[in-house]
């Protein structure tokens, strides 16, 4: 069977209407998937987000004040190393990595990596909780966004 499409094309008049995109009239839409009205576009927007997670919120805020305070101070290492071990940082607030595995991913020398450490202790921006070694388990450390004004020297 053969049809005829100028029969299926609707011609719309000049300065015309194009007709509603969905034929299913609104009254017929369920409730429940109705929006609620809201009185402004930023109070729909409020209420849509989500709740923040606080340790996600400490970790920002840990990262933006290490940036704004501390990142201008450090040389290339320094900034490497601490920066991998604040992504390595568990829940718990501690950092296990080998220096040899630091040094790897921050692209220096085991020796930078360990002089890049001793640095960053030496302004409190790290711990050395457990240090390891060859024949015990990786180093353990803490990481600070800020430097302890009791420890800086």
């Amino acid at each position: 069977m053969k049809t005829n499409r100028s029969e299926d094309a609707l011609i719309i008049p000049v300065g015309g209407e194009l007709p509603p995109a969905d034929p299913t009239p609104v009254a017929s839409v369920p409730p429940t998937t109705r929006q609620p009205a809201t009185s402004s576009p930023q109070e729909g927007r409020r209420a849509a987000r989500p709740k923040k997670n606080k340790r996600a919120l400490a970790r920002f805020r840990q990262i933006n004040t290490f940036c704004d305070e501390t990142l201008a101070t450090l040389e290339r290492a320094e900034l490497a190393v601490w920066l991998l071990l604040w992504r390595d940082t568990r829940p718990d607030g501690r950092a296990r990595v080998g220096q040899a595995d630091l040094a790897r991913r921050a692209g220096c020398a085991i020796r930078t990596a360990r002089r890049a450490l001793a640095r960053l202790e030496e302004l409190g921006l790290v711990e050395t909780v457990y240090q390891g070694g060859w024949p015990r388990r990786v180093s353990v450390y803490r990481v600070a966004a800020v430097p302890d004004p009791d420890r800086a020297g």
